[in-house]
C-alpha cells in the first residue's frame, strides 16, 4: 500500500519535469521547477513519516517553506529583465 502511493507520487512528480521539457519559455520552466521542489518535499515528509525520522522532516518543512520564495523571486527577477 505505501509503496503503491510512494510510486504515485514519483509519477507525479514526472508531469512538472516534462512540462519543463516541452516549454521553451523561462517562466514556464521556473514554474515547473517550483512545483518539483514542492513536490520533492512532500515525498521527503512522506518518507520522514513513514521511517519516524524526524531530521529529514525538518529538511523538508525548511525545503518548502524557504526553497519556493527564492525559486519564485529568481523567476520574476527574470521575467522583468526579459520585459526591458
Amino acid at each position: 500500500m505505501m509503496d503503491s502511493i510512494l510510486i504515485a507520487m514519483i509519477l507525479a512528480l514526472l508531469i512538472p519535469i516534462y512540462e519543463a521539457w516541452q516549454d521553451g519559455d523561462i517562466w514556464q520552466k521556473m514554474l515547473a521547477f517550483a512545483s518539483i521542489a514542492t513536490k520533492t518535499s512532500i515525498i521527503m515528509l512522506f518518507i520522514s513519516v513513514l521511517r519516524d525520522d524526524w531530521s529529514i522532516g525538518v529538511v523538508a518543512v525548511i525545503i518548502l517553506s524557504v526553497g519556493e520564495a527564492g525559486l519564485m523571486l529568481l523567476a520574476h527577477l527574470l521575467k522583468r529583465i526579459n520585459e526591458i
